[in-house]
């Protein structure tokens, strides 16, 4: 026969029992709850049962504008104009390789080449900035994620003006740096197709990698945050340049359909298609 509990023990039982309660077949105590109702109403990833935040998956909730931390939204942004402007240097850089210089546009290792840098860039950009921004990259996903109550109003502007000024800053170092001269690559234009043509096709492609980001984040699949979310959207953007570069040299990202275009002096009418048709 045991002896009497502890009164710290006892205590601790008593408040247990008082606090637990039954969600949806789960023991959730009014603490927890708090804590992620919190959460929901401000617009912040869930939290692991350690305490750290997950925020490679938002908690998706009502749509809200506002959120408390502003500081941590600031932060956030950096990484996206951090994430944004290494997108622009290196895979619009990659185009414009010297060894990619001399080969015709019609060329499947162009293509192929070209397809891999974006895709596989793209998709280590998500894998390190998963665990603090999300790694949107894109103002279509950014907007998607919106859409779709995983991010809130304030949080998806200042990531979709992150993501511009990190986009133009790549784009001034690409510039400066750019070792082809005489033959600029990696501009997003079309010349065989007619203009509602070319938006419908971008359209379908943002709209693939978007379905893509948010399969690969529902709760419902049971995904653990790992490399093959990032691998995932990486492979769906590799399919979509094998796709498009032919017919618009593949935008599906505001940013990267225009500020390479802008500072090379070749924005046009044309350039407007690659800026909206993603949103």
């Amino acid at each position: 026969m045991s002896g009497p509990k502890p009164a710290a023990q006892l205590k601790y039982s008593h408040s247990a029992i008082k606090l637990t309660m039954k969600s949806k077949g789960r023991s959730v105590t009014e603490m927890e709850q708090g804590t992620v109702a919190q959460n929901v109403a401000i617009g912040l990833p869930e939290m692991k049962d350690n305490g750290t935040r997950n925020r490679e998956t938002a908690v998706k909730r009502p749509w809200v504008f506002y959120e408390r931390d502003m500081v941590l939204v600031f932060k956030d942004s950096l990484a996206e104009l951090t994430g944004t402007f290494f997108l622009i240097l290196i895979c619009v850089g990659s185009a414009n390789s010297i060894v990619l210089e001399n080969l015709e546009n019609n060329s499947p290792t162009y293509y192929l080449t070209i397809a891999c840098a974006f895709g596989f860039g793209i998709g280590g950009i998500v894998h390190v900035l998963a665990a603090t921004s999300g790694g949107h990259v894109n103002p279509a996903v950014t907007w998607a994620l919106l859409l779709d109550g995983r991010v809130s109003g304030v949080r998806a502007l200042f990531y979709i003006v992150a993501q511009f000024i990190g986009g133009f800053a790549g784009a001034g170092v690409l510039y400066g740096v750019n070792p082809v001269n005489d033959k600029i690559a990696g501009l997003n234009e079309y010349s065989n197709l007619a203009t509602g043509q070319a938006f419908v096709l971008e359209a379908l492609g943002t709209l693939f990698l978007a379905l893509t980001v948010l399969c690969t984040i529902h709760e419902r699949r049971g995904h653990a945050p790992s490399y093959l979310q990032p691998f995932a959207i990486g492979i769906s953007i590799l399919v979509m340049h094998i796709w498009l570069i032919p017919h618009t040299n593949c935008g599906i990202n505001p940013v990267r359909g225009t500020v390479w275009n802008i500072v090379n002096g070749y924005a046009s009418l044309q350039t407007l298609v690659f800026l909206f048709a993603p949103l």
